[in-house]
């Protein structure tokens, strides 16, 4: 099984709720006792030593253990603690660097001494500024002054001294405060624009919601509005919610065991190697066993730890989260900083573990969990939602292969058809053999589907945006569907080379076919698109890379006998197209880009910090069975003018300029006016997004057919525009892609272009 993102993804499942009642907790107290100080357990010290002999002779790029790695592996363990350098003082920095390069020593010998240590001065600025925390917010904060706060600090200096921290802490948490009391004003000021259009007698439908920059800001004192209680959250206040988020965080430190800080520190280490490789103690390969046979009930989204927070990498088809059609549904990008159960308070999760995140959201099926999300579209974490949900089984015949014809107005006014296929992941039965109990195959299941519509249909669609992976053997028998016979995927492990061949020469369709990827098609997904690609057998449209994920990884215990000592997850091959470039890093760029909301977030194996590197071996010997390259211009050119004219595609990419935009930003106004403008605008897009083409938007009491065929119009803007392409593409094909006359000649693009063209 190809698993696309296995930095302890987690699956999980859910449904719909109200909004809980969050109570106001006590003030951040002075006199909090100090942590109790933690030291290694006894059998800590095997374990590193195992680890460290382990990572340079299994890995795949059998990197020495030495000076370079226990820098990485100094860098990693400092960012797991304090990734936005905020807690540490530059004078610890320059204390902790002794050991920047001595670090693989230490392992050698079994000796975390450093990681206890360091964790041990976390908590005592943890405890600092917690404190200040609560000082802070006892002042009070001027709103109607003009200053900034950045946010993005991942590469910033550690704060030089105690003023200069005081004064980051400021804005930090003025920074937090402010992004509360502006989504709250915004609420209340959009309630009144709403209950006024509703009584207006000549409303139009465009006005049932004003939009935003009609909503004028309320007025302040000091820069501060003055807000009425909710009936979501009566007890919510700035102040409490600040309090709890940071003694929430102090309490998970103060928590944590040192099963915790073995894990960060010899995760710290196997990520200076790549960033697929991790320790995992025993807790963590349990869920990790349970990942791997889907047999979980929660939510149905693949989480992955990234800042401190559980990051929604992937939707599950068929899961509760999937299902969710509502306006606050999870998406792809979403942070998970807080877990409630049903009514009670919500527990804040930052910097827990993503496996003690997992299991707060893990439950009996029918139970109500809530979610505190970071929005994907506003990373700068100052917005935040709840997303409520039933947990449910992941259905798995939801993530089957779907398929329908698509027809397309041409631009001489006929109607043509076009199968379009859906394949959310790729699975199949570990047995090959088709007569086993319950045997599934997306090869089969796909092919079924095409055979319903082959003699109707003049090319194919081929639908992998969003797909993770799954099933190594299923992406080359489906990539064989659509040639005769040849090599799919080649696999390099150490310095030998596995060619992965389709040996079945029956093939499922002959006709021109497109296939769409974005930036979370993964790991199978490329490499069948790689494929495709240079045989010529289709065109690529999509982001401007696909997620570049080719690696793959292996689980190693340490011991046999002895289940506390875990085990490693770690990289240990490579996989490369057929044409000799890997998948890894750049993924597959395809022939046409058409972006999605995805195109501009940090998403993709180029975001991973110690990524392994693009590299190339021979190419594999195969025969293409078309020369696309010369019709690339051609579709390119014509496209392009189409979506000029296609408001409802520019409309698309304002919102990717705007995903753009907000990604690029490194910091956030403080001075209220400006700040709610800047959400106002936000809003306005999110809404722009759920408005009809009519110019009608939806209430949330609109029947589910009806929102779904919205949430399908919304998706398949790109798909719309993909089946223009495929349309020209046919014809510039002439209808064939695989002529049946020749068995092994290239087909000539340019003789078919003297063809169309000729006088």
């Amino acid at each position: 099984m190809i698993k696309s993102r296995i930095r302890f993804l987690t699956l999980i499942a859910l449904l719909i709720a109200g909004l809980p009642v969050l109570a106001e907790p006590a003030r951040p107290s002075t006199n909090t006792p100090a942590a109790k100080p933690l030291e290694p357990l006894p059998h800590y010290t095997y374990v590193t030593r195992i680890v460290s002999r382990l990572l340079p002779n299994v890995h795949l790029m059998q990197y020495p253990l030495d000076d370079t790695i226990s820098m990485r592996a100094w860098t990693n363990y400092l960012a797991f603690l304090d990734y936005d350098r905020a807690y540490f003082l530059q004078e610890d920095i320059d204390e902790f660097a002794a050991s920047r390069t001595t670090l693989d020593d230490d392992v050698r010998m079994g000796d975390l001494s450093f990681a206890y240590k360091v964790f041990a001065r976390f908590r005592q600025r943890l405890a600092e500024r917690h404190e200040y925390v609560g000082v802070l917010l006892d002042k009070g904060f001027d709103f109607s002054q003009t200053e900034y706060y950045q946010w993005k600090r991942k590469d910033a200096p550690w704060p030089a001294n105690r003023a200069e921290q005081d004064d980051l802490w400021r804005r930090r948490i003025k920074n937090e405060y402010l992004g509360f009391i502006v989504s709250r004003a915004y609420a209340e000021s959009n309630k009144l624009a709403r209950a006024a259009a509703q009584t207006a007698t000549n409303a139009t439908a465009a006005a049932v919601v004003a939009p935003t920059n009609a909503v004028a800001a309320p007025a302040t004192t000091n820069g501060v509005p003055a807000l009425a209680a909710t009936n979501n959250v009566p007890d919510l206040s700035p102040e409490s919610f600040i309090t709890k988020r940071y003694q929430q965080f102090r309490i998970v430190m103060d928590d944590s065991d040192a099963e915790w800080v073995l894990e960060r520190f010899l995760g710290a280490l196997a990520a200076a190697y790549d960033p697929h490789t991790a320790y995992m103690p025993p807790t963590a390969v349990e869920d990790f066993t349970i990942d791997m046979n889907l047999s979980l009930c929660g939510i149905g989204a693949l989480l992955s730890p990234e800042d401190g927070t559980a990051k929604v990498m992937e939707i599950i088809p068929g899961g509760p989260a999937s299902r969710d059609e509502r306006d606050i549904r999870l998406v792809p990008g979403d942070k998970i900083i807080g877990v409630g159960q049903d009514q009670e308070p919500i527990e804040d999760v930052l910097h827990l573990p993503l496996n003690k995140t997992v299991r707060k959201i893990r439950g009996k099926k029918g139970s109500r969990v809530v979610l505190q999300v970071i929005s994907a579209s506003d990373p700068s974490g100052t917005t935040t939602r709840l997303v409520d949900l039933i947990r449910d089984d992941v259905k798995l015949e939801e993530q089957a292969a779907t398929g329908h014809v698509a027809r397309v107005t041409w631009t001489n006014g006929t109607t043509r058809a076009f199968g379009v296929v859906k394949l959310p992941t790729f699975y199949g039965s570990m047995t090959s053999n088709p007569r086993a109990p319950g045997f599934r195959s997306c090869t089969l299941d796909i092919a079924s589907i095409i055979a319903t519509m082959n003699d109707d249909i003049e090319g194919l669609v081929l639908d992998l945006r969003g797909n993770g992976g799954g099933s190594l053997r299923e992406a080359v028998d489906l990539t064989g569907r659509f040639i005769r016979v040849g090599p799919v995927v080649q696999q390099r492990e150490g310095s030998r080379i596995m060619v992965h061949t389709d040996r079945d020469p029956a093939i499922t369709f002959r006709k021109p076919m497109v296939v769409l990827v974005n930036r979370i098609s993964a790991s199978a997904s490329e490499i069948v698109a790689a494929a495709l690609q240079d045989y010529g057998r289709a065109l690529i449209i999509g982001d401007s890379r696909t997620h570049g994920k080719g690696s793959v990884q292996t689980i190693l215990p340490l011991s046999n006998s002895d289940a506390r000592l875990g085990s490693m997850k770690v990289t240990c091959a490579s996989y490369y197209r057929i044409s000799g470039g890997s998948t890894q890093l750049r993924g597959v760029e395809p022939d046409l880009v058409l972006p999605s909301v995805l195109e501009h977030m940090d998403l993709g194996e180029d975001k991973l910090p110690n990524a392994i590197p693009w590299s190339r071996i021979p190419s594999a010997d195969y025969n293409p069975v078309y020369d696309l390259k010369p019709l690339i211009p051609i579709l390119t050119t014509n496209a392009q003018a189409r979506l000029a004219a296609d408001e409802r595609y520019q409309r698309h990419l304002r919102t990717v300029a705007h995903v753009r935009d907000v990604t690029r930003k490194t910091e956030v106004p403080l001075a209220f006016g400006e700040r709610y403008q800047q959400y106002a605008a936000e809003r306005e897009i999110q809404r722009a997004r759920e408005v009809d083409d009519n110019g009608e938007e939806e209430e949330l009491q609109t029947p589910a057919p009806s929102r779904r065929r919205r949430q399908a119009d919304q998706d398949d803007v790109i798909l719309d525009a993909a089946l223009q392409v495929l349309a020209e593409l046919t014809d510039l094909q002439q209808g064939v892609a695989i002529d049946p006359a020749h068995d092994k000649n290239t087909l000539d693009a340019q003789e078919w272009l003297r063809r169309i063209f000729q006088p």
